[in-house]
């Protein structure tokens, strides 16, 4: 038994994994228990260990231009790959449809998919230059700019759409009705930040609340087990709080869209020495969106075996994020004063980083963001 639910762990981490995918889906298999794992690192553990530690030896890396992974010539390199690097989220799982019908090729462009089993190997991988590019998140983007890492996003995947929610006792109607309960999820994360932003909108702090700073993989069983009043979870852990633990969605990101952004990030270096490479990879990604959408089941069946499930659990993991066509991403890289900007959004995120200690001060968001690829212009 316990073979099989360890089988059935992994198999779904290949889908909705992000940075803790493997330890979660673990976690979930064997045990429902509230217990605190042992090994679980604080936030403040994180901030010494990744933000001192690697990000300091990726700045030095790039300093030193050392790890290149592609020639970055003005005269193109076109007979060298451009590496890009995806770990297992629904919506980056796109970029095999892609390559399997030989999109790349036919803009032009050489592409190597790089896999990251580890979402926090992708990340490193970029900043240091082993990768050209990476899939990942906004919030993930913010600490490495902030240590003078030269990168730019010119690309929105998708977007959390619902993927990310506050689930609560059926008892609790609204956001309001969370003041004095004891609401769990993990310090510093992308649902922490969709928690504030609910109570936030409801005109409330989180000193409103009994904040328990959780993981995910104990906040889902602490619901379950009437532990908490209500969890903030992303998939599968969303639903599987719903069922079992009887309880309901409160707000979700569908109610913020913009606020999770997953995104198509490039070294700036190779953005400014092989731009007509980049506008090939992004014209590629759009046409592989537009045969999903002319052929969803034969795209679903592919993409399902990339991430060795079943079709219909694939589809659970795409009805969870929104993925962006071209006049998405236009909107995206706007200058609109709310969560559907890339800049405003980066700009949120950061403040609710750094009054953390996780990020450093960004003096220019508007110089993150390329949308000169997704524009035309």
């Amino acid at each position: 038994m316990a073979n099989q639910l360890l089988r059935e762990a992994v198999r779904k981490a290949r889908i909705h994994g992000r940075t803790k995918a493997w330890e979660i889906h673990v976690s979930w298999a064997f045990s429902y228990t509230f217990e605190q794992k042992k090994g679980v690192e604080s936030v403040r553990k994180f901030r010494g260990w990744m933000l001192a530690m690697v990000l300091v030896l990726m700045m030095s890396a790039a300093l030193t231009g050392c790890g290149g992974s592609s020639k970055e010539t003005a005269a193109g390199g076109a007979d060298e790959p451009i590496t890009i690097a995806l770990s297992p989220w629904p919506g980056w799982y796109m970029w095999y449809l892609v390559k399997e019908q030989g999109l790349f090729e036919k803009h032009g462009v050489n592409v190597e998919l790089k896999w990251f089993p580890v979402y926090s190997d992708s990340l490193q991988a970029l900043a240091t230059g082993k990768v050209d590019a990476n899939s990942q998140t906004l919030s993930d983007t913010l600490a490495p700019v902030s240590k003078g890492i030269g990168l730019k996003a010119v690309l929105v995947n998708d977007n959390s759409n619902g993927g990310d929610a506050i689930v609560a006792k059926p008892s609790i109607q609204s956001v309001k009705d969370l003041a004095g309960k004891t609401v769990a999820t993990e310090l510093g994360t992308v649902d922490h930040l969709l928690l504030l932003t609910a109570l936030e909108q409801n005109g409330m702090k989180e000193s409103d609340v009994n904040f328990v700073n959780m993981t995910v993989n104990d906040a889902g069983p602490a619901f379950i087990t009437g532990k908490t009043d209500a969890s903030v979870l992303w998939e599968p852990f969303q639903t599987k709080a719903v069922t079992e633990g009887k309880g309901k969605v409160l707000f979700s990101s569908k109610d913020t869209p913009g606020l999770i952004p997953d995104l198509l990030v490039f070294r700036e270096s190779v953005v400014e020495n092989r731009k007509e490479d980049v506008q090939h990879i992004v014209d590629a990604w759009f046409e592989g969106l537009a045969y999903f959408k002319a052929h969803p089941d034969e795209a679903v069946k592919l993409l399902a075996g990339k991430a060795e499930t079943t079709p219909d659990d694939f589809k659970l993991g795409l009805d969870s994020i929104k993925l962006f066509t071209k006049e998405d991403n236009v909107q995206a890289f706007g200058k609109q004063e709310d969560y559907s900007s890339l800049a405003f959004t980066a700009k949120k995120t950061a403040e609710f980083l750094q009054g953390l200690d996780m990020v450093g001060k960004i003096d220019d968001f508007d110089a993150i963001f390329d949308s000169s690829f997704v524009s035309g212009q």
